[in-house]
């Protein structure tokens, strides 16, 4: 198999056979025409269900996370939804992480509980306390390492033998690691989640979520489900992601570079009471990541020591990080979870710390990116 740098830029992509572009099209079209009734060229009928551009990008990124089948959404929680409305019926039940995303969390709870889900959060790096959880009725354990925001680690081999045993499919959100850091396919995993709206985009300029599985009947089903409920996205929208995904390596290398040096930062810093990151040697799930991962990515969260105030006050300091939600851009953002991306689990079991920064670290110069995290500090708590 070719290098990963080398699929991402070529995989799906081969030059049009028409003119010789060496980039994909944007193959701007809602509808295709057909040679005789049910003559379809390539497969084209209509955008909905399938384009070529979208399947540019889905050749591509079932590529990079080691699968024989990806589908792109118009949002990763458009793949979310789509994926359980698959795995799940009413009745069912399903094991989410202690501290999962917050739009993941508002799903489950908000909405697919009213179709009759059932569901536990459960601290996934605890194994005994994951096959406690699991039921009869539970189909399926979702999962997310790194975690967000708390970026907790979970043994995904371990954790896909348990759901395994118990007859339930392991769906990894891998969009914290990026498919260059992690591929939970390759570890047991059967299904990947991505908002590709992070780091397979990566420029903050685009919407987007993928599917990625080897299951042929889940992958049917997906592609049937896909179709009728219409979340797809726009042929500009997959060519936005696919010119991401190009340089997906290298900017991962320096997110990790840059996240490196601010953890340990940060770590020194007094007004610091702790810093979450799996790069960390007292990171509790320090040793796993180390197994399961290509390097500790670009996500970095702590606790400020001067409590909920002194948080806001060091998010409103900062010159070179932006006040601002989501991750995985070239430019470093910061953001306060408790009022922020998961403001939706505020007085739930999932409910996070109010002294927790979340920064999602850029591709900046390091020293930058610190001299303005000690300024801000300094200025907050001092």
């Amino acid at each position: 198999m070719r290098g990963f740098s080398t699929r991402a830029i070529h995989t799906g992509q081969d030059p049009d056979p028409t003119t010789g572009a060496v980039i994909v099209p944007i193959h701007a079209s809602s509808t295709f025409a057909q040679d005789g009734v049910g003559g379809m060229r390539g497969g084209y009928e209509y955008s909905r269900s399938a384009n070529p551009t979208r399947t540019a990008l889905q050749e591509c990124l079932a590529s990079l996370e080691g699968g024989r089948h990806a589908f792109a959404f118009g949002s990763g929680m458009g793949a979310s939804d789509t994926l359980l409305r698959v795995l799940l019926r009413p009745g069912d039940h399903m094991v989410i992480p202690h501290d999962a995303y917050g739009g993941t969390f508002r799903l489950v709870d908000k909405v697919l509980t009213a179709w009759g889900i059932e569901y536990t959060p459960v601290d996934l790096a605890d194994i005994d306390a994951l096959r406690a959880a699991l039921r009869p009725s539970t189909r399926a354990v979702w999962c997310e390492t790194p975690t967000n925001p708390l970026l907790g680690i979970a043994d995904i081999a371990a954790v896909a033998d348990i759901a395994r045993s118990a007859g339930a499919r392991l769906v990894v959100d891998n969009t914290f690691a990026s498919p260059y850091l992690q591929n939970p396919l390759a570890l047991g995993a059967d299904v990947v989640v991505h908002s590709t709206t992070k780091y397979v985009g990566g420029h903050s300029d685009v919407v987007g979520g993928a599917v990625v599985t080897s299951d042929e009947a889940i992958a049917e089903q997906l592609r049937f489900t896909q179709n009728a409920v219409g979340s797809v996205p726009g042929p500009f929208d997959a060519w936005l992601t696919l010119r991401g995904a190009k340089t997906l390596a290298v900017r991962m290398e320096r997110h990790s570079d840059n996240a490196e040096s601010v953890a340990e930062a940060l770590a020194a810093h007094p007004a610091v009471e702790r810093v979450l990151y799996p790069g960390l040697p007292d990171h509790p799930g320090h040793v796993v990541a180390a197994k399961q991962m290509r390097r500790f990515g670009g996500m970095v969260s702590f606790l400020v020591a001067g409590g909920r105030e002194a948080a806001l006050r060091v998010c409103a300091a900062t010159e070179v990080f932006t006040l601002a939600e989501s991750l995985g851009g070239v430019e470093s953002l910061i953001e306060f979870p408790a009022q922020m991306t998961h403001a939706s689990v505020a007085g739930s079991a999932l409910e996070v710390p109010d002294s927790l920064i979340r920064l999602s670290v850029g591709i900046e110069d390091a020293e930058d990116l610190l001299a303005d995290l000690r300024q801000a500090l300094d200025a907050a708590t001092g």
